[in-house]
Protein backbone atom coordinates (compact mmCIF):
# COMPACT_ATOMS: atom_id res chain seq x y z
CA UNK A 1 0.00 0.00 0.00
CA UNK A 2 1.23 3.33 -0.72
CA UNK A 3 -0.42 6.72 0.79
CA UNK A 4 0.41 10.52 0.72
CA UNK A 5 -0.94 13.83 1.07
CA UNK A 6 -0.65 17.70 -0.19
CA UNK A 7 -1.75 20.76 0.61
CA UNK A 8 -2.13 23.82 -1.32
CA UNK A 9 -2.86 27.24 -1.21
CA UNK A 10 -3.99 29.92 -3.52
CA UNK A 11 -5.57 33.54 -3.74
CA UNK A 12 -8.58 32.21 -5.30
CA UNK A 13 -10.60 29.05 -4.96
CA UNK A 14 -9.06 27.85 -8.26
CA UNK A 15 -9.94 24.19 -9.75
CA UNK A 16 -6.04 24.19 -10.05
CA UNK A 17 -5.22 23.87 -6.58
CA UNK A 18 -7.18 20.79 -6.22
CA UNK A 19 -5.06 19.42 -9.13
CA UNK A 20 -1.97 20.26 -7.55
CA UNK A 21 -2.49 18.68 -4.15
CA UNK A 22 -3.26 15.07 -5.97
CA UNK A 23 -0.09 15.75 -8.05
CA UNK A 24 1.87 16.82 -4.97
CA UNK A 25 0.20 13.78 -3.51
CA UNK A 26 0.81 11.13 -5.79
CA UNK A 27 5.01 12.18 -6.59
CA UNK A 28 5.39 12.48 -2.77
CA UNK A 29 3.61 8.63 -2.70
CA UNK A 30 5.86 7.36 -6.08
CA UNK A 31 2.63 7.41 -8.10
CA UNK A 32 1.22 7.72 -11.37
CA UNK A 33 -2.65 7.06 -10.54
CA UNK A 34 -4.47 6.41 -7.09
CA UNK A 35 -7.13 4.05 -6.36
CA UNK A 36 -8.80 6.46 -3.72
CA UNK A 37 -8.72 10.27 -3.09
CA UNK A 38 -10.00 12.18 0.11
CA UNK A 39 -10.24 15.63 -1.14
CA UNK A 40 -10.63 18.77 1.39
CA UNK A 41 -11.19 21.97 0.43
CA UNK A 42 -11.41 25.38 2.10
CA UNK A 43 -14.88 27.22 2.63
CA UNK A 44 -14.02 29.44 -0.09
CA UNK A 45 -14.57 26.51 -2.75
CA UNK A 46 -18.53 26.46 -1.81
CA UNK A 47 -19.52 27.51 -5.06
CA UNK A 48 -16.42 26.04 -6.68
CA UNK A 49 -16.23 22.86 -5.57
CA UNK A 50 -17.48 20.67 -9.13
CA UNK A 51 -14.74 21.90 -10.78
CA UNK A 52 -12.42 21.22 -8.52
CA UNK A 53 -13.22 17.77 -7.61
CA UNK A 54 -13.50 17.11 -11.49
CA UNK A 55 -9.48 18.63 -11.64
CA UNK A 56 -8.63 16.56 -8.86
CA UNK A 57 -10.30 13.34 -9.96
CA UNK A 58 -8.39 14.05 -13.36
CA UNK A 59 -5.10 14.31 -11.39
CA UNK A 60 -5.49 10.87 -10.09
CA UNK A 61 -6.76 8.78 -12.60
CA UNK A 62 -9.82 7.94 -10.98
CA UNK A 63 -13.76 8.86 -9.67
CA UNK A 64 -13.40 7.50 -5.92
CA UNK A 65 -12.84 11.45 -4.71
CA UNK A 66 -15.03 11.78 -1.79
CA UNK A 67 -14.38 14.49 0.85
CA UNK A 68 -15.72 18.12 1.83
CA UNK A 69 -15.59 21.62 2.68
CA UNK A 70 -14.15 22.49 6.16
CA UNK A 71 -12.66 25.84 8.13
CA UNK A 72 -9.69 24.90 7.53
CA UNK A 73 -7.20 21.56 6.55
CA UNK A 74 -3.81 20.42 7.58
CA UNK A 75 -1.50 17.55 6.74
CA UNK A 76 1.34 15.83 8.76
CA UNK A 77 3.71 18.69 7.03
CA UNK A 78 1.53 21.97 8.51
CA UNK A 79 -1.94 23.11 9.04
CA UNK A 80 -3.42 26.40 7.15
CA UNK A 81 -6.39 28.73 7.43
CA UNK A 82 -8.13 32.17 6.51
CA UNK A 83 -7.33 31.17 2.61
CA UNK A 84 -8.23 29.14 -0.23
CA UNK A 85 -6.75 26.08 0.01
CA UNK A 86 -6.96 22.55 -1.14
CA UNK A 87 -5.62 19.68 0.51
CA UNK A 88 -5.39 15.81 -0.72
CA UNK A 89 -4.68 11.81 0.62
CA UNK A 90 -3.54 9.79 -2.19
CA UNK A 91 -4.34 5.82 -1.52
CA UNK A 92 -2.89 2.77 -3.88
CA UNK A 93 -3.98 -0.62 -2.50
CA UNK A 94 -3.57 -3.23 -5.24
CA UNK A 95 -6.21 -6.03 -4.55
CA UNK A 96 -7.58 -4.33 -1.03
CA UNK A 97 -10.64 -6.04 -1.28
CA UNK A 98 -13.96 -6.15 1.53
CA UNK A 99 -14.40 -3.35 4.02
CA UNK A 100 -12.66 -4.14 6.59
CA UNK A 101 -12.47 -3.13 10.50
CA UNK A 102 -13.12 0.83 9.65
CA UNK A 103 -15.54 2.91 10.69
CA UNK A 104 -18.06 4.71 7.86
CA UNK A 105 -16.03 8.29 6.81
CA UNK A 106 -18.77 10.20 6.89
CA UNK A 107 -18.96 14.24 6.28
CA UNK A 108 -21.85 16.73 7.08
CA UNK A 109 -23.27 20.01 5.95
CA UNK A 110 -25.78 19.81 8.32
CA UNK A 111 -26.03 21.53 11.83
CA UNK A 112 -27.04 18.78 13.73
CA UNK A 113 -25.81 14.81 13.07
CA UNK A 114 -28.04 12.78 10.63
CA UNK A 115 -31.05 11.55 12.56
CA UNK A 116 -29.97 8.20 10.16
CA UNK A 117 -26.67 8.20 11.36
CA UNK A 118 -26.78 8.25 14.98
CA UNK A 119 -27.81 4.37 14.78
CA UNK A 120 -26.07 1.51 12.87
CA UNK A 121 -22.54 0.92 11.59
CA UNK A 122 -19.69 2.77 13.71
CA UNK A 123 -19.30 6.01 11.89
CA UNK A 124 -16.35 8.66 11.97
CA UNK A 125 -15.67 12.03 10.39
CA UNK A 126 -16.76 15.72 10.23
CA UNK A 127 -19.84 18.28 10.32
CA UNK A 128 -19.30 21.93 9.67
CA UNK A 129 -22.70 23.72 9.20
CA UNK A 130 -23.66 24.28 5.36
CA UNK A 131 -20.13 22.35 4.32
CA UNK A 132 -20.56 20.73 0.35
CA UNK A 133 -19.72 17.25 0.46
CA UNK A 134 -19.08 14.80 -2.14
CA UNK A 135 -18.31 11.42 -2.69
CA UNK A 136 -17.17 8.88 -5.91
CA UNK A 137 -16.54 12.54 -7.36
CA UNK A 138 -19.82 14.24 -7.34
CA UNK A 139 -21.69 16.78 -4.98
CA UNK A 140 -24.07 15.23 -2.64
CA UNK A 141 -27.50 17.08 -2.93
CA UNK A 142 -28.51 15.75 0.83
CA UNK A 143 -25.58 17.40 2.24
CA UNK A 144 -24.15 14.19 3.52
CA UNK A 145 -21.25 12.07 2.19
CA UNK A 146 -20.30 8.31 3.21
CA UNK A 147 -18.24 5.94 1.92
CA UNK A 148 -15.75 2.39 2.94
CA UNK A 149 -12.17 2.57 2.20
CA UNK A 150 -12.02 -1.55 0.92
CA UNK A 151 -9.22 -4.25 2.68
CA UNK A 152 -8.15 -1.04 5.73
CA UNK A 153 -8.31 -1.88 9.17
CA UNK A 154 -8.45 1.47 11.76
CA UNK A 155 -7.23 2.07 15.00
CA UNK A 156 -9.30 5.08 16.71
CA UNK A 157 -8.40 7.88 19.09
CA UNK A 158 -10.14 10.46 20.17
CA UNK A 159 -9.15 13.42 22.69
CA UNK A 160 -11.97 15.76 24.32
CA UNK A 161 -9.48 18.17 25.45
CA UNK A 162 -11.67 18.53 28.84
CA UNK A 163 -9.74 18.72 32.61
CA UNK A 164 -12.67 17.53 35.48
CA UNK A 165 -13.30 20.37 38.17
CA UNK A 166 -14.27 18.80 40.96
CA UNK A 167 -16.64 15.69 41.94
CA UNK A 168 -19.76 14.77 40.45
CA UNK A 169 -23.00 16.77 41.56
CA UNK A 170 -27.05 15.86 41.52
CA UNK A 171 -29.04 17.92 39.20
CA UNK A 172 -31.49 19.42 41.88
CA UNK A 173 -33.59 21.62 39.38
CA UNK A 174 -33.63 22.29 35.76
CA UNK A 175 -36.10 23.99 33.44
CA UNK A 176 -36.02 22.36 29.80
CA UNK A 177 -32.84 23.97 28.84
CA UNK A 178 -32.14 25.65 31.95
CA UNK A 179 -30.33 24.37 35.12
CA UNK A 180 -31.31 25.85 38.29
CA UNK A 181 -30.00 24.06 40.63
CA UNK A 182 -26.98 21.47 41.23
CA UNK A 183 -25.05 19.94 43.89
CA UNK A 184 -27.08 22.27 46.57
CA UNK A 185 -26.49 25.30 45.26
CA UNK A 186 -27.51 27.93 42.29
CA UNK A 187 -25.85 26.89 39.36
CA UNK A 188 -23.94 29.66 38.74
CA UNK A 189 -22.40 29.41 42.21
CA UNK A 190 -21.46 25.83 41.93
CA UNK A 191 -19.69 26.73 38.39
CA UNK A 192 -18.01 29.72 40.28
CA UNK A 193 -16.90 27.34 43.21
CA UNK A 194 -15.79 24.90 41.34
CA UNK A 195 -13.37 27.35 38.70
CA UNK A 196 -10.00 28.10 39.86
CA UNK A 197 -9.71 31.57 41.74
CA UNK A 198 -8.07 33.16 38.69
CA UNK A 199 -10.79 32.31 36.46
CA UNK A 200 -14.23 33.15 38.63
CA UNK A 201 -14.20 37.12 38.47
CA UNK A 202 -14.50 36.70 34.65
CA UNK A 203 -15.36 32.65 33.95
CA UNK A 204 -14.34 31.85 30.59
CA UNK A 205 -17.93 30.15 29.61
CA UNK A 206 -17.18 29.07 25.90
CA UNK A 207 -14.27 27.10 27.51
CA UNK A 208 -16.46 25.57 30.40
CA UNK A 209 -18.78 22.24 30.20
CA UNK A 210 -21.20 20.34 31.75
CA UNK A 211 -20.03 16.19 31.68
CA UNK A 212 -22.89 13.16 32.19
CA UNK A 213 -20.00 10.38 31.82
CA UNK A 214 -16.14 10.66 31.03
CA UNK A 215 -17.42 9.35 27.57
CA UNK A 216 -20.06 11.33 26.88
CA UNK A 217 -20.24 14.21 24.43
CA UNK A 218 -20.14 17.46 26.67
CA UNK A 219 -22.53 19.96 27.10
CA UNK A 220 -21.58 23.75 25.86
CA UNK A 221 -22.85 26.19 28.19
CA UNK A 222 -24.90 29.23 26.41
CA UNK A 223 -24.88 31.40 28.47
CA UNK A 224 -25.23 32.66 32.50
CA UNK A 225 -28.32 34.28 33.60
CA UNK A 226 -29.02 37.08 36.10
CA UNK A 227 -30.85 34.76 38.60
CA UNK A 228 -28.19 32.63 39.17
CA UNK A 229 -28.94 29.24 36.56
CA UNK A 230 -27.42 28.64 33.34
CA UNK A 231 -28.52 28.17 29.97
CA UNK A 232 -26.96 24.58 27.98
CA UNK A 233 -26.91 23.70 24.41
CA UNK A 234 -28.79 20.54 25.23
CA UNK A 235 -31.41 19.95 28.03
CA UNK A 236 -30.66 17.56 31.54
CA UNK A 237 -32.99 16.12 33.85
CA UNK A 238 -33.37 16.42 37.47
CA UNK A 239 -31.86 13.24 39.39
CA UNK A 240 -28.75 13.88 36.71
CA UNK A 241 -25.15 13.33 37.58
CA UNK A 242 -23.50 15.95 36.32
CA UNK A 243 -19.32 17.33 36.66
CA UNK A 244 -17.94 20.78 35.71
CA UNK A 245 -15.32 20.52 32.97
CA UNK A 246 -12.98 22.70 31.46
CA UNK A 247 -11.03 23.05 28.29
CA UNK A 248 -7.63 24.33 28.67
CA UNK A 249 -4.37 24.04 26.27
CA UNK A 250 -1.86 22.51 28.88
CA UNK A 251 -4.37 19.52 29.69
CA UNK A 252 -5.69 18.98 26.26
CA UNK A 253 -2.16 18.75 24.72
CA UNK A 254 -1.59 16.18 27.65
CA UNK A 255 -4.37 14.10 26.88
CA UNK A 256 -4.04 13.90 23.14
CA UNK A 257 -0.62 12.71 24.14
CA UNK A 258 -1.97 9.55 26.15
CA UNK A 259 -4.60 8.74 23.71
CA UNK A 260 -2.29 8.47 20.59
CA UNK A 261 0.48 6.97 22.63
CA UNK A 262 -1.85 4.22 23.57
CA UNK A 263 -3.01 3.50 20.00
CA UNK A 264 0.50 3.03 19.40
CA UNK A 265 1.55 -0.51 17.84
CA UNK A 266 5.37 -1.34 17.32
CA UNK A 267 4.54 -4.29 15.43
CA UNK A 268 1.82 -2.50 13.04
CA UNK A 269 2.52 1.26 12.32
CA UNK A 270 -0.67 2.61 10.32
CA UNK A 271 -0.06 3.41 6.62
CA UNK A 272 -1.77 6.72 6.71
CA UNK A 273 -4.35 8.64 9.02
CA UNK A 274 -6.82 10.92 8.99
CA UNK A 275 -8.09 13.22 12.24
CA UNK A 276 -11.01 15.57 12.18
CA UNK A 277 -10.89 18.49 14.69
CA UNK A 278 -12.54 21.65 16.06
CA UNK A 279 -12.11 25.09 14.28
CA UNK A 280 -11.87 25.94 18.20
CA UNK A 281 -9.32 23.50 19.08
CA UNK A 282 -6.27 23.75 16.42
CA UNK A 283 -4.28 27.01 16.44
CA UNK A 284 -6.32 29.13 17.41
CA UNK A 285 -6.15 27.42 20.82
CA UNK A 286 -3.20 26.14 21.28
CA UNK A 287 -1.90 29.89 20.79
CA UNK A 288 -1.18 29.86 16.24
CA UNK A 289 0.42 26.00 17.06
CA UNK A 290 -1.34 22.85 16.85
CA UNK A 291 -0.26 20.89 19.59
CA UNK A 292 -2.27 17.92 18.34
CA UNK A 293 -0.28 18.26 15.16
CA UNK A 294 2.75 18.01 17.09
CA UNK A 295 1.60 14.86 19.64
CA UNK A 296 0.89 13.29 15.92
CA UNK A 297 4.45 13.64 14.25
CA UNK A 298 5.92 12.44 17.23
CA UNK A 299 3.67 9.53 17.90
CA UNK A 300 3.63 8.66 14.51
CA UNK A 301 6.69 10.30 12.76
CA UNK A 302 7.08 10.41 8.63
CA UNK A 303 2.76 9.09 8.41
CA UNK A 304 0.74 10.75 5.46
CA UNK A 305 -1.68 12.64 8.09
CA UNK A 306 -5.05 14.71 6.21
CA UNK A 307 -6.75 16.87 8.80
CA UNK A 308 -9.99 19.39 8.25
CA UNK A 309 -10.67 21.54 11.26
CA UNK A 310 -15.15 21.66 11.56
CA UNK A 311 -18.09 22.39 14.17
CA UNK A 312 -17.89 18.49 15.28
CA UNK A 313 -16.42 15.50 15.37
CA UNK A 314 -18.63 12.37 14.59
CA UNK A 315 -17.39 9.43 16.72
CA UNK A 316 -18.57 5.89 17.26
CA UNK A 317 -19.46 5.42 21.60
CA UNK A 318 -21.23 2.43 23.28
CA UNK A 319 -22.74 1.31 20.24
CA UNK A 320 -24.33 4.40 18.78
CA UNK A 321 -22.72 7.47 16.88
CA UNK A 322 -22.42 10.92 18.12
CA UNK A 323 -21.54 14.25 17.82
CA UNK A 324 -18.90 15.51 20.03
CA UNK A 325 -17.30 19.07 19.68
CA UNK A 326 -13.59 20.70 20.54
CA UNK A 327 -12.59 16.84 20.11
CA UNK A 328 -9.36 15.88 17.91
CA UNK A 329 -10.52 12.00 16.15
CA UNK A 330 -7.50 10.52 14.96
CA UNK A 331 -8.31 7.25 12.80
CA UNK A 332 -4.90 5.41 12.21
CA UNK A 333 -5.35 3.27 8.98
CA UNK A 334 -2.90 -0.24 8.29
CA UNK A 335 -3.89 -2.58 5.50
CA UNK A 336 -6.43 -5.28 6.88
CA UNK A 337 -4.25 -8.58 5.05
CA UNK A 338 -1.15 -7.70 7.04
Amino acid sequence: MKAATGLVTGLRPAPELAQEAVQFALAAAGLERADNVILFLSREFSRHAPAAILAAARAAGCLSVHGCTASGLFTERGWQLDQPMAAALVIAAPGATGPGQAPTLSFSGHSRLPFDWQDGAARAGLLDSEAVTWTHGRITENGCAEFRLPGLDARLARASGLRLLGEAMLVEQCRGYELLRVGGHRASDSLYRALPAELREQPPLHRIAVVRAADEPAIAILSANGDGSLMLAEALNEGDTVTWAIRQPLAAEQEMRAVLNATVSPKNRPNFALMFSCIGRGPLFYGNDDRDLLAFREAFPDTPLLGAYGAGQIAPQAGRNRLFHNTALTLLFESAHV
